[in-house]
């Protein structure tokens, strides 16, 4: 299962995702998606899952939830906005942690690329794909591009889409 991950979209899509994520069977979008106009270009994924941002507006509220808690494969994952990193989380995901513990937990928020294991909560994955639009404080739009087979998880990919700034000055 090839998965295809991005966040932090503040509005605006960049075409090249579409092509760095054609061969994925499946996007996630950890939250800060930005327009409810964005929503309609997401159909064009396979499988697109979702969770909504503190920025974030009713429609796209509407349409996606807080927390997503799935099964890929036989990896059991998490996916929210705003939850911290390791071993700093916030204390809503602590809580949750501490009752239960997924094999990935995806987040955005921080427009940092962060993918890293969490030593004190063996084997957890943690995952922050970056930014991938063209607002806020981040240098370089990113995404991040894997495989999960059956409980591997693996071929783990950055994709750097160029800087904010050149799309910035360009428009």
């Amino acid at each position: 299962m090839k998965i295809g991950l991005l966040s932090d979209t503040h509005g605006w899509l960049d075409p090249k995702i579409f092509d760095h994520f054609e061969k994925c069977n499946e996007v996630w979008h950890a939250g800060d998606i930005g327009d409810p106009k964005l929503l309609a270009a997401f159909d064009n994924f396979n499988c697109f899952r979702a969770v909504y941002g503190n920025i974030d507006e009713k429609a796209i509220r509407q349409k996606f939830p807080e927390f997503q808690i799935f099964q890929c494969e036989q990896i059991k994952v998490w996916m929210t906005h705003i939850g911290g990193i390791p071993p700093i989380y916030t204390p809503l995901i602590r809580a949750k942690l501490s009752q239960k513990q997924p094999d990935i937990l995806v987040c955005g928020h921080s427009h940092i690329l962060r993918v890293m294991r969490d030593i004190k909560r063996p084997p957890l994955l943690y995952l922050n794909p970056g930014a991938a639009g063209r607002h806020g404080a981040h240098y370089m739009r990113t995404l991040l591009r894997f495989e999960i087979d059956n409980n591997k998880i693996g071929n783990m990919e950055v994709i750097e889409l160029g800087t904010r700034s050149t799309l910035i000055d360009n428009h």
